[in-house]
């Protein structure tokens, strides 16, 4: 906005002398004189406010209404069509992975040595949530351990917090998906950014308090102390029931051998499911052979003749479990890309005008004064619920990145909702743990118990106190950042998920002294750089006269547009490069700021 002159000199530029040309500025600290209507000048955090240009209902003809009847319905349909292939993607993609992982993941929890080290038991969490992408699948390999006597519970609590940070990978990854529009995936990406900052401070604040008190593991055992337990039925599956038709049909994979491979009892067989159930006539036969396909029996077992195969894509093939877990990966992230694309194209179809405001009220909807602060807390116990409805916290931040990005839900609100997903994924594990043989019960328990303490801890830290809800801000400092440099999110998924974990991992190896000396001083440094930046910003008085700034670094230390522009160079077809802002037209009937400078 151009700044008024004194004594109410307020210049009157004519419609010619406006810029409204579409412009990619690279530097969004220039500012202009005459207001340019650009998508990256507006306010990226505020509902975009798309114009409906249809006809008025009462201007329509029946052939007119008939026919946005048709098309409402299309759209529904469309929209709950491609979220129903998008939730079975990501089924399918978990499974992909665990064919590509799960035996490394499973030598990997047997080096009890390794898991000694709570960093290097953080690490592994994190390494085989992100390679499996199912925080389900590394949680019960956890627990399996424990009650098979191979891992301590003091042992298990840091794999434990290394998996919820893996788990806040999904949504990173669904943000990409947004990213040819630059508002729209600043705000989708500050979504999934949320999530990963707030896990990753409340392991900062635990892990070395846990180490020190064990404090998770005493709270654990308390509770289940005090409480008289009986085991209970399975967890409700809602999601499973309608998505195990089609995705039954593509793969199938034994879950015992998963299992298996934790606990040191892994066999060269696939992971493959090849065999679903008996013709129900069992023969005679006096073995006590062990089969890769189901339990151990000393009485009367059935024949594989009588047994039944599996009918799925893969039963019977002579692929290995390599090579059909990459058939999978590119077939399901190609799915799933695609129905993201959809469904946000449909959202900015449906959501215009009064729907949008409506809905965008609705979910960000306070209470009044002095009740203000319980619609975040409401938005706690919402994410908890769904959460548990849908049987899958990924499913779930996967759907609320989206609607961040096209403007329905603040981030202000977003937060809460993720943080509520974090304690309904933990309530069923629970539950889950209830349903165990009664043997592992208690392991079982202990370790959700440990969970739930986490994530309720990290509410009490990063949401109780307002003052204290840091993600929000770095959350949203970062998506500006990545909305600038598109590479950045590559270079976060790369580094906060792969490579900082296997260095982490590999000076674990050498020795906790090792991890100490090279570890210890990097976490110092970058710990000091943040402080002195947040007293740059907020006391610059309370620093050195050098320290106000960064200007006496050397420019690839303190800016990234030397990086822009190597990375820019070296991305083939530009994909690098920032996403250009979106057209949009400008008339002298709509734009407050030309109203307010012409004499009409």
């Amino acid at each position: 906005m151009p700044s008024s002159l004194p004594g109410s000199q307020v210049p009157h530029p004519t419609l010619d002398a406006v810029d409204l040309v579409e412009r990619t500025p690279r530097n969004e600290g220039t500012s202009s004189s005459a207001p340019v209507l650009e998508e990256g000048n507006t306010d990226p955090w505020t509902l975009p406010q798309l114009k409906d240009t249809s006809q008025p209902w009462k201007e329509l003809r029946v052939a007119g209404r008939l026919r946005r009847v048709a098309g409402s319905v299309l759209k529904a349909c469309g929209l709950l069509g491609s979220l129903y292939f998008f939730i079975c993607s990501l089924d399918v993609l978990s499974s992909a992975f665990q064919l590509l992982g799960s035996k490394l993941a499973g030598d990997i929890f047997k080096d009890n040595v390794v898991l000694s080290n709570p960093v290097a038991g953080l690490v592994i969490g994190v390494l085989v949530t992100a390679l499996v992408q199912s925080s389900s699948t590394s949680s019960s390999i956890v627990v399996s351990m424990v009650a098979a006597k191979l891992l301590t519970v003091r042992a298990s609590v840091p794999i434990i917090m290394g998996v919820n940070v893996g788990t806040s990978i999904t949504s990173t990854l669904v943000s990409m998906a947004q990213s040819g529009d630059r508002d729209e995936f600043q705000r989708a990406f500050s979504g999934s950014a949320v999530h990963g900052i707030f896990n990753w401070l409340t392991v900062l604040v635990l892990l070395p308090l846990e180490s020190a008190t064990a404090l998770l593991e005493r709270l654990s055992e308390l509770a289940l102390g005090a409480a008289s337990l009986t085991p209970g039925a399975q967890a409700p599956d809602i999601l499973k029931v309608l998505t195990k038709p089609l995705t039954h049909l593509i793969v199938q994979l034994d879950s015992d051998m998963i299992m298996s491979s934790a606990t040191g009892n892994a066999t060269n067989s696939s992971l493959i499911k090849h065999w679903c159930g008996t013709t129900g006539q069992p023969t005679q036969e006096n073995s006590s052979d062990c089969g890769a396909f189901g339990p151990c029996t000393e009485k009367n077992s059935t024949a594989p003749a009588d047994r039944l195969p599996c009918r799925h894509l893969f039963v019977g093939t002579e692929l290995t479990d390599l090579a059909v877990g990459c058939i999978l990966l590119a077939g399901s992230l190609l799915v799933l890309c695609g129905c993201l694309v959809l469904i946000v194209k449909l959202l900015n179809s449906v959501l215009r005008g009064r729907v949008a405001q409506v809905v965008r009220t609705v979910i960000n909807a306070d209470f009044p004064f002095p009740l203000g602060w319980l619609g975040g807390y409401l938005a706690v116990l919402a994410g908890a619920g769904l959460t548990f409805a849908l049987q899958s916290s990924s499913v779930f931040t996967a759907a609320v990145v989206p609607l961040m990005g096209v403007g329905v839900i603040s981030l202000d609100r977003a937060y809460p909702l993720l943080l509520g997903s974090n304690i309904g994924t933990t309530t069923t594990a629970l539950l889950a743990a209830l349903a165990s043989p009664a043997d592992r019960m208690l392991s079982a328990l202990q370790v959700a118990l440990i969970h739930f303490f986490f994530n309720l801890a990290g509410i009490l830290l990063w949401y109780l106190v307002p003052a204290l809800r840091l993600p929000i801000p770095l959350a949203r400092h970062f998506g500006v950042v990545t909305a600038r440099y598109r590479w950045v999110a590559g270079v976060y998924l790369l580094l906060g998920f792969l490579l900082l974990p296997l260095a982490a991992f590999g000076l674990s190896l050498a020795g906790g002294m090792v991890l100490a000396a090279v570890g210890g001083p990097l976490v110092g440094l970058v710990l000091l750089v943040i402080l002195v930046t947040v007293l740059q910003r907020r006391r610059p008085a309370w620093l050195p006269v050098r320290l106000r700034s960064w200007a006496w670094l050397p420019v690839w230390l303190h800016s990234l547009e030397p990086w822009d522009r190597l990375v820019t160079r070296c991305c083939p077809c530009n994909i690098c490069s920032p996403p250009k802002a979106t057209t949009k037209e400008a008339h002298c009937y709509e734009n407050p700021e030309i109203l307010a400078s012409q004499q009409l």
